[in-house]
């Protein structure tokens, strides 16, 4: 079941994010972040576990950035992520945002989904915010993808 994230499962959450962040896949999320941005995150329960993370960011007018993508490693490759992509564009739909991107290692992954790539020199400079908290700024080897949204 895909719901939105409660502030009950804010530490859960960092700990998956965190586990892929430790490797260099993806920025860390301190709890303080967890918290202000909880309203942006959803995840992926199967038994009462949290198994899977997804957050729908809103950058600027028209466009909505996905992070976070996290999925328990044992849960790896079941289709998983992919779910939750689709719920968050889905909700994207439901906003009214016209264009989802995604900064990410995983460009492969994100194709399959639809997504086709992009200048990073295309997004708005308010999408680098959270950049310049990132080791690799401003030398950023991330792939930058993004999809449109059509109108319901």
């Amino acid at each position: 079941m895909i719901r939105k994230a409660k502030i009950s499962d804010v530490r859960v959450i960092q700990s998956l994010v965190n586990h892929y962040a430790d490797s260099g896949q993806m920025l860390p999320r301190t709890l303080n972040e967890l918290y202000e941005q909880l309203r942006d995150f959803h995840v992926l329960e199967e038994n009462g576990s949290i198994i899977g993370v997804c957050s729908l960011h809103v950058s600027w007018d028209g466009i909505a950035e996905i992070r976070s993508l996290a999925v328990r490693q044992d849960r790896t490759k079941l289709g998983i992520g992919s779910e939750l992509v689709k719920h968050c564009l889905s909700e994207a739909s439901e906003l009214e945002v016209e264009r989802v991107f995604v900064l990410t290692y995983q460009d492969r992954f994100f194709r399959k989904l639809g997504f086709t790539d992009l200048d990073k020199k295309e997004l708005p400079h308010k999408i680098w915010t959270d950049c310049l908290n990132c080791v690799k700024f401003p030398n950023c080897d991330e792939s930058a993808l993004i999809i449109t949204i059509p109108k319901s």
